[in-house]
């Protein structure tokens, strides 16, 4: 295995870093704007100079191997020392380059449109790279510099990171027609029965705060993978749940098949801020960049 750093470029790092994102050659190819031909040999390059068969390769999937993992944390690491490098130099321009933002998968569909538009009007500078998963992953990543900066309903474990407040999102009451619950005129959220109540299952910080609200911290009955299948198992008439108002707002062809009511509590619903590492030297950047989510912010929320 050579020791010389003449092998390395930070370049092909880029390539292994969207390949394991994306388990796929050809969707790291388009993000890299580079050929799936090109990719592919200087990822074989790099594993030839380190010794290291980074990627499991078969003709229908690409994983990562166990070495390959070790491997990543470093790459990652470099590669976000590589960008502070770029962000400290431009710090006077503003926010501008490549921005890796991670958002929880209960507020990405619903919020992103919006925001990539925004962004597009009043940043064209800068670049975006996309990640949607749970709050205890996009966390993991935003530390190891991974990504940039994070948007979640709180970070249980916030060492080392910054939280700004960018809007409270109210919770909505989903019910099938006809719903008990559907026709009270008031709805208590300490009253309402658990036997029924659908949540996302384990992992979710949608499904934390719903319990809460309601007053317990047992599971649900029944639980779906995700809002979508939430969605339709309210639709089936399988029980009832609470729902963040952005996600309403998205499933409007379901309408004659689910009651959305609101409730009458103010503290119903979850304040959703952007996240950044405490370290991070466009601290000044972000900032402003959470200001303008905040002052542009959907008409479906309220501020903090």
């Amino acid at each position: 295995m050579s020791t010389s750093l003449s092998g390395l470029s930070l370049r092909d790092l880029e390539y292994v870093e969207a390949v394991a994102e994306l388990k796929h050659f050809g969707r790291a190819a388009e993000r890299c704007h580079v050929s799936q031909p090109a990719l592919s040999e200087q990822v074989r390059k790099l594993e030839a100079h380190l010794g290291v068969a980074i990627f499991e390769r078969s003709s229908r999937r690409v994983a990562v191997t166990p070495q390959g993992a070790a491997l990543l944390v470093h790459v990652e690491r470099i590669l976000a020392e590589a960008r502070h490098l770029l962000s400290f130099s431009r710090q006077g321009q503003g926010l501008c380059g490549v921005l890796n933002l991670g958002a929880i998968e209960t507020l990405g569909p619903y919020y992103l449109p919006a925001l990539l538009q925004l962004l597009r009007q009043e940043l064209p500078a800068v670049s975006l790279r996309l990640t949607e998963a749970r709050t205890a992953t996009l966390a993991e990543r935003l530390r190891h510099g991974a990504l940039d900066v994070v948007l979640t309903a709180g970070v249980p474990d916030a060492t080392g990171l910054v939280q700004m407040p960018l809007f409270f999102e109210p919770f909505i009451l989903a019910v099938p027609p006809g719903h008990a619950l559907g026709t009270l005129p008031r709805i208590r959220l300490d009253a309402l029965p658990l036997d029924g109540l659908l949540l996302l299952e384990d992992g979710h910080c949608l499904r934390d705060q719903a319990l809460a609200l309601c007053g317990s911290t047992n599971a649900a009955t029944r639980h779906a993978t995700s809002l979508e299948t939430l969605w339709h198992m309210i639709a089936a008439g399988e029980g009832f749940s609470l729902l963040p108002a952005l996600a309403i707002k998205s499933r409007p062809d379901l309408a004659a098949l689910v009651t959305c009511r609101p409730l009458n509590e103010t503290q119903a619903g979850r304040v959703v801020s952007l996240v950044w590492r405490q370290s991070d030297p466009r601290e000044g950047q972000f900032r402003a960049l959470a200001s303008m989510l905040a002052s542009h912010a959907p008409p479906e929320v309220r501020p903090v």
